[in-house]
């Protein structure tokens, strides 16, 4: 395995989330100043994105169901091809050599998320990834920290902390992927880390029932409808926004069905899509609202981010607040979480802890993720 030499080097970062829209790679340099200071800079990306096919495979096994261990280790083996076609996209674009890259973070796809039961699942085979590609791959990065007593998860805000902290400003971080979540950056004290709730995952799921798109394109087709303020309050009522951080959440509970248990069939489809948009914004800007006062400045990334309709309400709910995109500092908005576990990898390799335990709920510091050498 290359060793990381002197804090600095060469990681690929792979994501894939819970929108379940693809795999994004990011090879990323590390490097720190002689003040101590990380420096991250993003060479270059690439993004998979997956079939319908895939993408139905992957909602299903989030449910019991059918012979779903061979399910699980089959689509396993297929995201693990698709997780190489991303690094051979980057290997193709930058001309750098496999043996310079010193490992790949590989956040695989999360299909259960029970921290309440002491369990965190991401598939992708690691395994075969090491041997598709030749490079060293971390990790399995959730697991020990949920073995610890915590969350597993937003594992985020201590990479938001590394490279987006300030000294003189206090900034929350907005992640607006399937699942939103917040890092709460003060420029001294504690770092605050949580899932807020919903992000895109319930808007793109009823825009794929109604308008067989997987998403609704700037939020345009929420915008023809209104919000109905009867829903909008049964969904806020959920328990879950009741509970302090830590706290973290997925599929499991924010899916579908969940949904369907609270319409009426009086209720028009674009009605309710706005109302989705509403309950997105209003979850997203009473958990910055509670846990982000004297905040100077909000930075949005994920997908969510290019929401133009999202934008706008959660500019108009946190006004006067400057809002704006992590392209200001640095890191496109759809390339943060694949660079998130670049870091950690490197975190795991330099024998560093890459959980926050104020964050996940975790007994203390660890050391996360699983190696296979290249």
């Amino acid at each position: 395995m290359t060793s990381v030499q002197n804090n600095s080097g060469l990681f690929i970062g792979l994501m894939s989330g819970t929108s379940l829209d693809g795999a994004d790679a990011a090879l990323t340099e590390f490097n720190t100043s002689p003040e101590g200071t990380l420096i991250c800079r993003t060479i270059a990306s690439h993004s998979v994105p997956f079939d319908d096919a895939l993408r139905q495979s992957l909602i299903d096994l989030h449910h019991s169901g059918h012979d779903e261990l061979e399910r699980t280790a089959l689509i396993s083996n297929q995201l693990a091809s698709i997780y190489a076609e991303g690094v051979e996209g980057l290997i193709q674009k930058t001309k750098i050599a496999k043996k310079d890259i010193i490992a790949i973070g590989c956040h695989g796809q999360t299909i259960r998320h029970r921290p309440e039961l002491g369990f965190t699942l991401q598939i992708g085979n690691a395994a075969l990834l090491a041997e598709l590609t030749g490079i060293s791959v971390v990790s399995d990065f959730r697991s020990r920290d949920i073995a610890a007593g915590g969350q597993g998860a937003p594992l985020v805000p201590a990479f938001h902390q590394a490279v987006f902290g300030d000294s003189t400003l206090n900034r929350i971080i907005i992640n607006i992927g399937g699942i939103a979540n917040l890092s709460v950056l003060p420029s001294q004290g504690q770092v605050i880390g949580f899932d807020s709730g919903p992000g895109n995952m319930l808007m793109d799921a009823w825009a794929e029932e109604h308008i067989n798109q997987r998403y609704d394109h700037s939020g345009q087709w929420a915008m023809t409808g209104k919000v109905i303020d009867e829903l909008l309050s049964k969904l806020i009522s959920e328990d879950f926004f009741k509970l302090s951080p830590p706290k973290s959440t997925g599929r499991d509970l924010f899916s579908l069905p969940w949904l369907k248990q609270y319409l009426k069939p009086e209720y028009a489809p674009q009605d309710v899509q706005r109302t989705l948009l509403a309950f997105t914004a209003e979850t997203i800007s009473n958990a910055v609202k509670e846990y982000g006062q004297n905040v100077d400045e909000i930075y949005l990334c994920g997908g969510g981010a290019y929401n133009d309709a999202l934008f706008e309400c959660l500019r108009q709910l946190l006004h006067p607040v400057k809002i704006t995109l992590t392209d200001d500092l640095g890191i496109k908005v759809d390339l943060v979480e694949a660079v998130a576990f670049a870091w950690l990898a490197r975190q795991t390799l330099l024998n560093s802890p890459g959980n926050l335990p104020d964050v996940t709920g975790a007994r203390g510091p660890r050391v996360l993720g699983a190696i296979y050498a290249r």
